[in-house]
């Protein structure tokens, strides 16, 4: 029986190979029949899928170019504090030195007159008055002496104090070095992809892209108007630079003269205003007070998305000016073209 059943089961694998082999091919031919032999790729985006798409991008872009620009003003800051702290530690250096300085001229006059007894010098002294004002002088030279030394182990204990401080900035600034690239790498390649898809698109539907949110800009006669609406002398300072900057490049990180980003905009508007402002958007929404959408005036800062990675300046009428992204320049926009996140009164 044990004959039998092992060509039985060898049969009964092999069966089920067979099968499982005419299976496959069977799945290969159906596979290759619905090539039909032309075979076709997957369908190209539409141009709208493609703005739709970039739009993103640059959304996500904003989103990594404000982490860039908080991350950078961290960086900035930790280097001021080190240079700050270098700066400082050199001054007590130079004071050290002096004190050393004074310590071996004190030093060296009393090796110079010392070796003999005090009693002694008064003896063979020619002048004991003489001598005995020295003898006090020399005294008082003990207590400077000590007070010297004081100094100088003040002055050591502070240096050292500020080193260690140093090299906590140093390892501070390190960090935030390393966070600015990974941010900068993150928008140049949402950028790129967005260049990529771009690419795709005719002379035309790029252009789109460009002008489905502009609007003509209103003339001075419109930059009087939300001037003369604005709450206050700098804010109206404010609007008055922003229409000035109307058709400047966006580049991320750039906050003017020339180039901006949206945060850069808002931040060296009220910077000609005299009024200092963080440099991104999720800080410049708490720099002044919240004032609802109904209660907008024109120098009020308008926030979009849920992340507050984009902002704008209130013009009037429901617009601002604002710097989009790399696809448009400054421009006026209405203030619904984007999810709205709130507003904040600067001034």
């Amino acid at each position: 029986m044990g004959a039998h059943r092992r060509p039985r089961q060898r049969a009964t694998g092999g069966g089920r190979a067979r099968t499982a082999a005419t299976i496959t091919l069977a799945g290969a031919a159906t596979a290759t029949g619905l090539g039909g032999g032309t075979g076709h790729a997957d369908p190209q985006p539409t141009a709208a899928q493609v703005r739709a798409k970039v739009d993103k991008l640059y959304q996500e872009a904003e989103v990594a170019t404000e982490k860039y620009n908080g991350a950078k003003e961290k960086a900035d800051a930790a280097e001021q504090r080190l240079e700050d702290l270098r700066d400082e530690a050199a001054r007590k250096e130079d004071r050290l030195n002096s004190a050393r300085e004074a310590l071996g001229s004190v030093a060296a006059a009393q090796y110079r007159s010392g070796g003999l007894d005090p009693a002694l010098q008064l003896a063979l002294s020619s002048d004991p008055d003489r001598y005995l004002d020295g003898a006090a002088f020399a005294e008082r030279a003990g207590s400077r002496q000590q007070a010297e030394v004081g100094r100088v182990r003040k002055e050591l204990r502070e240096i050292e104090q500020l080193r260690g401080a140093a090299r906590v900035e140093v390892s501070s600034l390190k960090s935030r070095r390393a966070e600015l690239k990974r941010h900068r790498e993150t928008v140049t390649g949402k950028l790129e992809s967005a260049r990529r898809l771009l690419s795709r698109l005719t002379t035309e539907e790029r252009a789109d892209v460009g002008d489905r949110a502009s609007r003509s800009a209103p003339g001075p006669r419109g930059s009087l108007s939300a001037s003369a609406q604005a709450p206050n002398s700098r804010a109206a300072a404010a609007v008055a630079y922003a229409y000035q900057k109307l058709g400047s490049p966006y580049v991320w990180g750039a906050t003017g003269p020339n180039a901006f980003d949206c945060s850069g905009l808002t931040q060296a508007a009220y910077r000609a205003a005299g009024v200092s402002l963080p440099r991104t958007t999720y800080a410049q929404i708490d720099a002044g007070r919240r004032v609802p959408r109904s209660e907008l005036l024109p120098g009020d800062l308008v926030f979009f998305y849920s992340g507050i990675s984009h902002v704008g300046i209130y013009v009037g009428n429901g617009q601002m000016i604002h710097a989009p992204n790399p696809s448009a320049p400054v421009r006026v926009a209405p203030v619904d073209e984007m999810p709205f996140a709130g507003a904040t009164r600067v001034v």
